[in-house]
């Protein structure tokens, strides 16, 4: 025979947990009702059902814990004779002794699973309904003791203590896990956006910058001498192709940053003066200049930024590098051939962002015909 999901355990723990669930309030149910030794008639009558009643609330109640709760309202704080207080009201009621939440054998129970509805129940119309038919019958038990003001204040405040403060404490528990489930997909959205920054980071400078030296090396080329027209000519498309390139590869990280520009991003540490060596090797002119002391983090980024924006919008010109430890400029002279690529500034943004994570400041602007790069930082 097939168990239906509202009944089923998922594993052997439940079954036993649930067990000693349904003991536990099956001895609490008895501890309450006629003594079976005095008056096994009346325990078979009063207790047998309550028995039945407690096992269908323990089979129903870990799946759905809101039919447990209206399986339970016969065995609800109906009986005012004890309550977690005491209290003197006769400046407003006839009677001294009120009772401030009823308590009965089967109250924490359903305290349990009213706060398992607010944990679990998504929908608001269900605990709505079931706890209108909770109040009538509250009202309806009031009403048939007499109506007195105390039996009111009694049952109002079992109702709010037994159902509705349990209800709430469960919501509330349920809206700080979604709320926290939202945080941590946040968090790995942005670890996404990170990532893909980085990735587009990585591409600019390292195949941007390798893209530049190769327009460097085949403008070199074409102007060579002893070459014939057909040679220059492809050269010269080989120039055209890496420019081509290099507007490609600028789209293409417009749209990997796209909306991960405020993403920080870590520094290219690439050696000074590994990237001066190859950009001397591609046919470029450059004077470096280091000062004595640590460079800065942040030199490899900048001179490869400065060297790629040379290469490619200022052909042929002479460049200048200064690394201190505190301040690294990348200086180069008016262009003296065709610029290989359009201007972008992407790589400029990026830079800039590191420099400010670093507390330090990019400027960047064209100085005696030229252009300069510095960056400055604590």
């Amino acid at each position: 025979m097939r168990i239906p999901p509202s009944i089923r355990r998922q594993s052997r723990r439940e079954v036993v947990v649930d067990l000693l669930l349904w003991m536990l309030l099956c001895a609490f149910v008895a501890a309450a009702g006629p003594d079976p030794l005095r008056d096994p008639a009346a325990f078979g009558m009063v207790t047998g059902p309550r028995l039945a009643l407690a096992s269908a609330v323990v089979l129903v109640g870990r799946r759905r814990p809101l039919v447990a709760l209206v399986l339970l309202l016969p065995l609800g704080p109906w009986r005012f004779s004890e309550g977690f207080a005491t209290v003197d009201l006769s400046w407003l009621l006839p009677r001294t002794g009120v009772k401030i939440l009823p308590l009965v054998a089967a109250s924490p129970f359903i305290m349990g699973y009213a706060y398992l509805t607010g944990r679990r129940e998504g929908a608001a119309w269900p605990p709505v309904a079931a706890f209108g038919l909770i109040t009538v019958v509250g009202v309806a038990v009031v009403l048939a003791a007499g109506g007195d003001i105390a039996l009111w204040v009694s049952m109002v405040t079992g109702l709010v203590g037994t159902y509705l403060i349990p209800y709430l404490i469960g919501l509330v528990r349920r809206l700080v896990i979604r709320q926290r489930g939202q945080a941590r997909l946040s968090a790995e959205a942005q670890a996404r956006l990170r990532e893909r920054a980085r990735i587009a980071r990585d591409m600019h400078d390292s195949l941007g910058h390798d893209l530049a030296l190769i327009a460097v090396r085949a403008a070199g080329l074409e102007l060579a001498p002893g070459l014939d027209p057909a040679q220059a000519r492809a050269a010269g498309e080989l120039r055209e192709a890496a420019g081509d390139a290099t507007e490609r590869l600028r789209q293409i990280i417009g749209l990997l940053r796209e909306d991960s520009d405020a993403a920080p991003l870590e520094p290219v540490n690439e050696d000074v003066t590994e990237l001066v060596r190859r950009a001397r090797d591609s046919g470029m002119t450059i004077d470096l200049d280091v000062a004595a002391g640590p460079a800065p983090a942040l030199a490899g980024a900048v001179v490869q930024e400065g060297l790629t924006n040379a290469a490619k919008h200022a052909p042929g010109a002479a460049v200048r590098i200064s690394v201190g430890p505190r301040r690294v400029s990348v200086r180069n002279g008016p262009a003296r051939g065709r610029p290989v690529a359009r201007r972008g500034g992407m790589g400029l943004a990026g830079l800039a962002e590191r420099a400010r994570l670093a507390g330090g400041t990019l400027t960047a602007g064209a100085v005696d015909g030229g252009y300069e790069l510095v960056v400055e930082l604590p």
